[in-house]
């Protein structure tokens, strides 16, 4: 990878995802949506964890949404999801969490520790921490502990791809509620990486791979084959919609493929939008209709609701 692609690759793995407008610190809040914020989900290796919750103001049962932000599993922040962008009028607009807690969703944006100080698979690890936390206070939170979905973008979209796919994976379970499960129903993955042997370049490896993964990456096939999505899958897989831009070279769009073509081979349900002509993230038009589309999904596989 030449110098000048190797930092596009770079500001584009660790920015905010997605949306890419200025944020500020006061998001506005839709009237039917109420929000919980810095919620310490656990403590591990004396790091405390936290988590935002958006979800409706009115009582009942949800189905819970679990997002996870992206940056190279070494950046990023849950606010990247739970605080609004100021839009061209200077008027902040309502976080992702927000707008799909307003659709009738429990909605967590989650924190999680980051390497190389916290090498994989810590971030697996809290993954799953975040997910028995709110399956254990279900009832106060107003969520239905049978109905979990996990969302992410990039390296949170690979977070999420293997909360759906591996259960239970010696090592990755860490912290407090071990009696909870961590299991989802379904999942939303935007262009995360799938297979992490699919990455051939020394620059990309050293400069985001073995910060993550350790040293014993370049020479031990099996670090990389443990830590990707594609290793699990099965037919038993969750539902799963994948989002990819066919221009991302951060995380090409082969990463999606593969796991696409996989799970349909294997038997499981699973959809795959491209988005022609987008990169490592989109905003605007396309990002409305892909949370749309995302939605839709979410609709279907956790209220049983027909597309239309």
């Amino acid at each position: 990878m030449t110098r000048p692609l190797l930092s596009l690759a770079v500001s584009l793995l660790i920015s905010p995802v997605a949306r890419g407008a200025e944020q500020a610190p006061a998001p506005h809040t839709p009237s039917t949506v109420k929000i919980e914020r810095n919620v310490v989900y656990d403590t591990i290796d004396k790091e405390k964890l936290y988590l935002d919750l958006a979800m409706p103001k009115v009582g009942g049962s949800y189905p819970c949404v679990v997002l996870f932000h992206g940056g190279a599993w070494i950046g990023g922040n849950r606010k990247d999801l739970s605080i609004g962008d100021k839009g061209k009028d200077g008027k902040i607009g309502p976080s992702l969490i927000e707008e799909v807690a307003a659709r009738g969703y429990v909605v967590a944006s989650v924190s999680y520790r980051l390497a190389p100080k916290h090498p994989f698979p810590a971030q697996i690890q809290d993954a799953r921490a975040a997910v028995r936390f709110l399956r254990a206070n279900a009832k106060g939170y107003g969520i239905d502990r049978d109905k979990f979905a996990a969302g992410g973008f990039s390296a949170g979209g690979h977070l999420s791809l293997l909360l759906g796919l591996a259960d239970k994976v010696d090592g990755w379970d860490a912290g407090s509620n071990t009696s909870e499960s961590s299991r989802v129903q379904c999942v939303v993955d935007f262009f995360g990486p799938t297979d992490l042997t699919l990455y051939k370049t020394v620059a990309i490896e050293d400069a985001f791979l073995v910060p993550v993964f350790g040293k014993a990456a370049k020479t031990d096939k099996e670090v990389y084959k443990k830590a990707s999505p594609v290793t699990y899958v099965s037919k038993s897989a969750p539902p799963i919609l994948m989002l990819h831009g066919t221009f991302d070279v951060v995380v090409p769009v082969t990463h999606s493929e593969s796991l696409h073509k996989k799970l349909q081979d294997a038997g499981a349900t699973v959809e795959l939008v491209t988005l022609f002509g987008e990169g490592h993230g989109w905003n605007g038009r396309a990002f409305t209709k892909s949370l749309n589309t995302a939605v839709t999904f979410l609709d279907t596989h956790l209220k049983g609701k027909e597309k239309k």
